[in-house]
């Protein structure tokens, strides 16, 4: 079986307080915490995943929460924009939300002939709502809030800024498989043929801009999809191969990853479908548990006790 990057799994970011968080992706945005964690580095700070029903790589957006920490820098070697899939005819419905909640957002704008809807989150995570050429026909989390027919279907997108193209561009075509499908200016679209959805990774070139900070409203790393372990290895291998740094395999309890920084400077990492979110929870509960990695269980009281209080 050929090996093969199956488009975006997930991506993680920086946020500052844990509730305002929580409220907005929950609340706001419509989507489903899937999983309540910490982080394996840090045990009193949360790790929280968002998704769908069921936590569809492709569709987690995930958060490491750190109170007080500092707004980060938008600038190269980041990913800098995350672009969620939604149906034709929703940007009004969206425009009216962020108004009645206070959400900066921009006007409606076209790229690649596809309408966005750019908007920022509370610590300044810059996103993107896009109505895609053909219609994303995933299942939509709902909540009484938002309904199916403008809800978020997962990730259509993402978007690094590099002073370089041509490195970043040859990991994603060289070693991932990916194609250019077009260019305007500076910003050249790639994208993958062996997914439907979450397929796309836009590259804007920027010599003379600024090396970014990654802190508070940024994106830590990018997940890459692949459809078990033993893939996973043997990606390993063709990086190793390529002549780039990667870690060991790594048990995060829903996936195993590996990461390596890209030569534009953006953290990568390559994660498994296996075993998914419904290992320590049913479907119907995800989300509604404090799950520990195994190291920690014996520190709940204490850990719990620290953590913010999300209700």
């Amino acid at each position: 079986m050929e090996d093969k990057i199956l488009g975006l799994h997930h991506i993680t970011a920086i946020a500052g307080e844990a509730k305002r968080n929580f409220d907005f992706y929950t609340r706001v945005l419509g989507l489903r915490l899937v999983k309540k964690t910490v982080n394996f580095d840090d045990p009193y700070t949360y790790h929280f995943y968002y998704g769908d029903k069921v936590g569809t790589p492709g569709s987690i957006l995930t958060f490491f929460p750190w109170e007080g920490i500092q707004k980060g820098r938008r600038g190269t070697q980041q990913v800098t924009e995350i672009g969620y899939s939604v149906p034709e005819n929703s940007l009004d419905f969206w425009l009216k939300r962020f108004e009645a909640n206070n959400i900066k957002y921009n006007k409606v704008s076209e790229k690649f002939g596809e309408q966005y809807l750019g908007f920022t989150d509370p610590d300044g995570l810059q996103f993107e709502l896009v109505v895609p050429k053909t219609a994303d026909k995933r299942q939509p989390w709902e909540t009484t809030e938002v309904s199916a027919e403008n809800a978020t279907r997962g990730f259509h997108n993402i978007t690094i800024t590099t002073n370089k193209l041509q490195p970043t561009a040859d990991v994603l075509t060289k070693l991932f498989g990916y194609r250019l499908l077009e260019e305007h200016v500076n910003r050249y679209r790639f994208i993958t043929d062996n997914v439907q959805d979450a397929a796309i990774v836009d590259v804007v070139e920027a010599p003379g801009e600024v090396i970014g900070q990654v802190a508070g409203g940024s994106v830590h790393h990018v997940a890459f999809r692949v459809e078990n372990d033993e893939v996973l290895l043997r990606f390993r291998e063709k990086i190793l191969n390529y002549g780039l740094g990667i870690t060991e395999k790594i048990d995060r309890n829903y996936f195993y990853s590996l990461y390596f920084r890209e030569p534009g400077g953006v953290l990568f990492e390559i994660a498994t479908d296996n075993p998914g979110f419904a290992v320590d929870e049913s479907v119907e509960e995800l989300g509604t548990g404090l799950k520990l990695p195994a190291q920690y269980e014996a520190y709940r009281e204490d850990i719990s006790s620290k953590l913010a209080k999300l209700d």
